[in-house]
């Protein structure tokens, strides 16, 4: 079984914890996660809990403001939804509480606000000006860039592999499971054409038992520590004796393997593009500042700054 089996959801609420923590709202402004929430005759809410909503618009803002990946992925992960409006829910009910008691007077919410205000003008201000031109980077940089960096685009070897999985639910059943894994090897090493079959009918790992155990082109650090070893000296098309790790039993074939290489350019172009945009932006903004520090004189005052130091002890 590949370690990241059952990561996905726990990452598609990973990401849904975070969007709550961060207040991601339409404009992502943290600012308006404190805002009273939008009155139910002006669009459909998705839930209701006393005074407070989550309405329709709120909900696709979130979604929106997800990758693609994992936006796909939530739209079929109700329980992780319906997760998320539920602690999103309680967030606006102590929100409520808090406004009743005043506390968004309080001295140390208002310097709070005020600050992250500050910091969402000045980083939305410093990203106007500075803006890479549309044409950046040029074919010319581009290659240069994939040319000096070639060291690092090496892509490991990836195998496709097939899998029986089996699970030990129950310790008492470890030999009976076993027994059941050595006779599945015994088939598919005196057949492996029959693997996919075997696979469908057998295989307790529903993604890829309907895939005919097929788990995908794989680099060998995605396999469990004890399924790494065998899966390094199978040939392609040859099924391993059962390996039990502390999930189960796994019966593999090796379908495909694809030496290491060096990935191309067009392979690595849009990811490339990116990260030499944002590492212009960051050269645009950084001369910026330093033009800013420039256009009159700066005085710091050693003496003063040495007596806050000193009360800070």
């Amino acid at each position: 079984m590949k370690k990241r089996t059952v990561v996905a959801s726990a990452g598609a609420l990973a990401l849904l914890v975070v969007a709550v923590a961060l207040g991601v709202r339409p404009g992502n402004d943290p600012i308006a996660a404190t805002q009273p929430a939008p009155s139910a005759a002006s669009e459909p809410a998705v839930a209701r809990l006393g005074n407070q909503e989550v309405a329709s618009a709120e909900l696709k803002a979130l979604l929106a403001s997800l990758p693609v990946e994992s936006r796909e992925q939530l739209s079929t992960d109700r329980a992780t939804l319906e997760s998320w409006i539920r602690s999103r829910l309680a967030e606006k009910a102590v929100l409520e509480q808090a406004d009743a008691q005043g506390w968004r007077q309080r001295p140390e919410i208002e310097q709070q606000t005020r600050a992250a205000t500050e910091q969402i003008v000045f980083r939305n201000y410093l990203q106007s000006v500075s803006q890479v031109p549309a044409d950046y980077p040029s074919a010319a940089e581009l290659q240069q860039a994939y040319d000096a960096g070639k060291s690092e685009w090496v892509t490991p070897t990836m195998y496709r592999v097939s899998q029986i999985y089996l699970a030990v639910a129950d310790p008492q059943n470890l030999e009976a499971v076993r027994k059941q894994a050595q006779d599945l090897s015994r088939k598919a090493q005196a057949a492996p054409a029959e693997f996919a079959g075997l696979a469908s009918q057998y295989s307790q790992d529903r993604v890829s038992a309907e895939r005919g155990g097929d788990t995908g082109l794989q680099p060998l650090q995605q396999w469990l520590p004890e399924v790494r070893g065998v899966l390094s000296r199978l040939k392609v098309g040859a099924v391993s004796d059962p390996v039990q790790s502390q999930a189960g039993f796994h019966v593999i074939k090796l379908t495909e393997l694809q030496p290491a290489r060096v990935a191309t350019l067009d392979e690595l172009r849009d990811r490339l593009t990116q990260a030499l945009r944002a590492q212009r932006q960051e050269q645009i903004a950084k001369a910026y500042l330093e033009g800013m520090l420039n256009t009159a004189t700066l005085s710091i005052d050693g003496a003063e700054l040495n007596k806050i130091l000193e009360e800070k002890r």
